[in-house]
């Protein structure tokens, strides 16, 4: 007995299945949830980052309030070395981690008469977003 091979002709593929929709759709929003931690996680990293900053900024401020008997009049002050020894700051010290310099009133203290030193936040203007370096 032989047996026959029959020629089936195969028509072309021209469309995906429903399958291979769905997979592609689930990990599509597999890593939709992924990066919405991770930025989520990054403005709070960058939240932690500014207010380290403001207190890294204090501390120079007090340092030089030691040195000089009063708060600097601004912190630019803070980066040029003087009598010798090095500056308290570095330049890129004074800028917050969205890139912009944090802002300086040493009129306004709080009860413990430290000068406020502080970052705009994500969004600039808004007095709530702002980032202290006291409450």
């Amino acid at each position: 007995m032989i047996l026959q091979k029959t020629d089936r002709k195969r028509t072309p593929r021209t469309a995906f299945t429903l399958m291979e929709v769905l997979v592609v759709v689930a990990i599509l929003v597999v890593l939709a949830g992924i990066g919405v931690a991770v930025f989520r996680y990054l403005d709070e990293s960058k939240e932690k980052i500014a207010m380290m900053g403001a207190k890294n900024i204090e501390k120079a401020v007090e340092a030089y309030k030691l040195n000089n008997g009063d708060f600097p009049d601004n912190l630019q002050v803070l980066t040029q070395p003087e009598n010798g020894k090095a500056a308290y700051l570095e330049d890129k010290d004074l800028l917050d981690p969205w890139g912009r310099p944090y802002q300086y009133d040493p009129s306004k203290r709080s009860k413990t008469q430290k000068p406020l030193i502080f970052s705009q936040g994500a969004n600039p203007g808004n007095p709530q977003g702002q980032i202290r370096n006291f409450n």
